[in-house]
C-alpha cells in the first residue's frame, strides 16, 4: 500500500466513526505521547517484549503520526527525508559510524 493508500484508508475510517472532531493537532500529539508510553511499557521491566503487544502499540503511535500530519498537511515521507538530511549533515559517516555520540561532541 502507498503512503496515500494508507492516508486514505485512514481517513475514511476516521469519518467512518465521525472522530475528525476530536483530532485537533495537540490532542493528537498528547495521544502520541500516550500511545509511545504503551509501548515504552512493552519493554519496562524486560527487553525481549511481547512481539504481538509491541506491534500493536507502535500500530497505534504510526497511526496518530499519520493523523497528526494529514490534519497539518504535512507528507509523512517528505519531512522524514527532511529530516534525514539535517541529521546526515549533523552526523557524517566518517565521524559518526558505530558511536551513539552527540553530534556537538564529535
Amino acid at each position: 500500500m502507498t503512503d496515500e493508500g494508507l492516508r486514505v484508508e485512514i481517513r475514511a475510517f476516521v469519518e467512518e466513526r465521525d472522530w475528525a472532531q476530536f483530532h485537533s493537532p495537540d490532542n493528537l500529539a498528547k495521544s502520541i505521547s500516550i500511545e509511545a508510553g504503551e509501548l515504552l511499557e512493552c519493554f519496562q521491566w524486560a527487553p525481549d517484549a511481547d512481539v504481538d503487544r509491541v506491534r500493536s502499540e507502535l500500530a497505534d503511535v504510526l497511526t496518530y503520526c499519520h493523523l497528526l500530519a494529514d490534519r497539518l498537511g504535512f507528507d509523512p515521507a517528505e519531512i522524514i527525508r527532511e529530516k534525514l538530511a539535517v541529521t546526515r549533515d549533523k552526523y557524517p559517516v566518517e565521524q559518526a559510524r558505530g558511536r551513539s555520540t552527540k553530534y556537538d561532541q564529535l
